[in-house]
């Protein structure tokens, strides 16, 4: 009961606190700065690094909203995990095989903070309170993969790698990003992690983010290496 009532404060505030951060609309900021655009009105509509380099056509911007966008999953999380289990590399499966109670209520706070910070950059508050409309805003790739490298780098290599390799090979960013949605959850099992239902879980929200697109490429909607601001599909 005592471990209850310490855990449930503490995992409100970090998934408060996690989305707060993940919902910094970074991409949004990025192009009203270089060029007084909105980023949601130009190619995919999403505020995301992709949405960047397609509405300003410069990699380097790209480049510095993908970073931004992975420290917003990096920062809370890692935070969260060394206030919640005072530690920084062990991965967070790791700690709750070895450990016990404390363990897994350490554990479940982090999962809160991963949670908070991708929900916050797909579905952002302050995007809501700039356009007076609260909907979906990004798709939680780069700051699903921040949170990754805090909470598991393993996953995160797994998810990097994977997800990489099948652009080079489809050609398609589409087929990239689902894959690594999907490898999430496989990397939990390969490594016999007690949090594989956690990385399932999140693998099927960064996917559900993908659905509508992915659909559009499976019936040949998709343009190949989609970067640039020509019309493609918007979701």
């Amino acid at each position: 009961m005592t471990a209850l009532l310490v855990f449930a404060p503490a995992a409100v505030a970090a998934f408060l606190a996690a989305y707060l951060v993940g919902s910094i609309p970074s991409a949004y900021i990025i192009v009203r700065v270089v060029s007084g655009e909105d980023v949601t009105t130009h190619g995919s509509g999403n505020a995301g690094a992709m949405n960047v380099r397609r509405t300003t056509g410069s990699w380097g911007w790209f480049a510095v909203a993908m970073v931004a966008d992975v420290l917003k999953g990096v920062v809370p999380v890692a935070v969260t995990k060394l206030l919640a289990l005072g530690t920084l590399t062990t991965p967070v499966g790791v700690w709750i095989a070895a450990a016990e109670g404390d363990g897994l209520t350490g554990g479940l706070i982090v999962m809160a903070a991963v949670a908070g910070a991708v929900l916050g950059h797909n579905y952002s508050v302050w995007m809501a309170l700039l356009k007076r409309h609260f909907g979906r805003t990004g798709k939680g790739l780069a700051t699903g993969a921040g949170t990754l490298l805090a909470y598991d780098w393993r996953y995160f290599v797994a998810v990097v790698v994977i997800g990489l390799t099948t652009i080079a090979i489809t050609r398609y960013m589409m087929a990239g990003q689902v894959v690594a949605s999907f490898t999430l959850p496989i990397a939990a099992l390969v490594l016999r992690s007690p949090d594989w239902l956690f990385a399932l879980g999140m693998g099927l929200v960064v996917y559900g983010a993908h659905h509508k697109r992915f659909v559009g490429m499976l019936r040949g909607q998709e343009p190949k290496l989609y970067i640039h601001d020509r019309g493609g599909p918007r979701g």
